[in-house]
């Protein structure tokens, strides 16, 4: 098995992880009070200079087509400096990779070049709703036909990004008599259309600079043509996509948990109690050696799930292997890093405290821990 990076990888990587440092870095901390928004939509925008926010998109709609295992690595250079972009980032490329693999011609020449190009700060996924997360086949906003447009009533509920995408993928049941998951078609909504509303922000305990916000639909009305994919065919579009987005998930939680545990290994090396460095002492040592041997293990199952895909092969299982490894994984890591920090861990002028919140919610979105799970083992259950 080869496990080197192409050169082109390596660049995604490597510019990645430069602009990490130069831009994102600084600005993570005032996201994390409430400041800094001008600073991050300027950072949105560059990255999609850069050419981040179409990562395995077509270059004829504007992306850069670098693949996946080049959008895993970039995610985890972003996610290090700051967790907020990088999931603005991650979904927003999930978005974009829904559309293309689904949408009509002219759907994709018109929306991928504006989320590509940065023209839209971000893209919205509209599928979970209050009482269907897990569960997304459970959802109740509803698509009626209506002449040439399609009435949406309903709701969504924690929305990355809802209150400055440009343009929603929206799920909703256009079949009310179908078996459960097969009448759900999704749509594209823009951001201005009328009968769409954005709620207020969640008030969140991490990831405080990317908006999560519900969007509500009252007989919002859209053209026929706003219909993605085949009709009452949606729910399957949606699972495959969330398998992708895992991978990005996955990546970003990688990211934070590197950064907590160089973090907390630069301190140890210069913290001294009882006369000397406490990197000397064992308890430590081993706690360091256990979070980067899990990190290094997170990072080769998310690139498998992303080779597998980048290869259009079954990776939906590895997929979710490899979010709920590194994810759990980089819990255990921020966590580790606050203990050997010791007080200053739980301290908001030390980053470990802001990585320990932003690292939390990754075992929970693009589906928890418990559910990949289920998948792992239904899949391996069914041979």
């Amino acid at each position: 098995m080869n496990f080197e990076l192409t050169e082109e990888q390596q660049l995604i990587r490597d510019t990645a992880a430069d602009f990490a440092k130069r831009e994102l870095a600084a600005n993570a901390a005032a996201l994390d009070c409430g400041e800094g928004q001008d600073a991050f939509f300027t950072n949105l925008n560059a990255l999609a200079e850069l050419g981040f926010m179409g990562l395995n998109i077509d270059p004829r709609y504007g992306g850069s087509g670098v693949g996946t295992v080049a959008f895993s690595l970039a995610i985890t250079e972003i996610a290090r400096a700051c967790a907020s972009t990088a999931v603005t980032t991650s979904v927003t490329n999930m978005v974009a990779e829904v559309i293309q693999a689904v949408a009509s011609e002219e759907q994709k020449s018109y929306y991928l070049p504006k989320i590509c190009s940065g023209e839209y700060p971000a893209a919205g996924f509209c599928l979970t709703e209050p009482g269907a997360g897990s569960d997304p086949s459970g959802m109740r906003t509803s698509a009626v036909k209506d002449g040439d447009e399609w009435v949406l009533n309903g709701s969504k509920a924690y929305i990355t990004s809802g209150e400055f995408a440009g343009v929603f993928v929206v799920w909703a049941v256009t079949d009310k008599d179908a078996k459960r998951g097969k009448g759900i078609s999704c749509f594209l909504v823009e951001r201005e259309t009328a009968g769409l509303e954005v709620g207020p922000a969640e008030h969140k305990m991490g990831q405080k600079g990317s908006a999560t916000n519900p969007v509500y639909f009252d007989n919002c009305r859209i053209p026929a043509s706003a219909l993605m994919g085949e009709l009452n065919r949606g729910y399957q579009v949606a699972l495959g996509e969330l398998a992708g987005g895992r991978i990005g998930i996955g990546s970003l939680a990688l990211g934070v948990g590197l950064a907590a545990t160089d973090y907390a290994r630069d301190y140890a090396l210069e913290r001294e109690q009882f006369g000397q460095a406490i990197s000397n002492f064992q308890a430590l040592q081993w706690m360091l050696a256990d979070a980067y041997t899990e990190l290094e293990a997170a990072r080769l199952l998310l690139m498998q799930a992303a080779s597998l895909k980048e290869n259009g092969k079954d990776f939906a299982m590895q997929a979710s292997m490899a979010k709920l490894f590194a994810t759990e994984a980089a819990n255990r890591a921020c966590y580790s890093g606050q203990q050997i920090l010791g007080g200053h861990g739980y301290n908001r002028e030390y980053p470990l405290e802001r990585f320990a919140r932003d690292v939390r919610i990754t075992s929970i979105y693009e589906g928890t821990s418990e559910i990949q799970r289920l998948i792992i083992a239904r899949n391996k259950l069914s041979v």
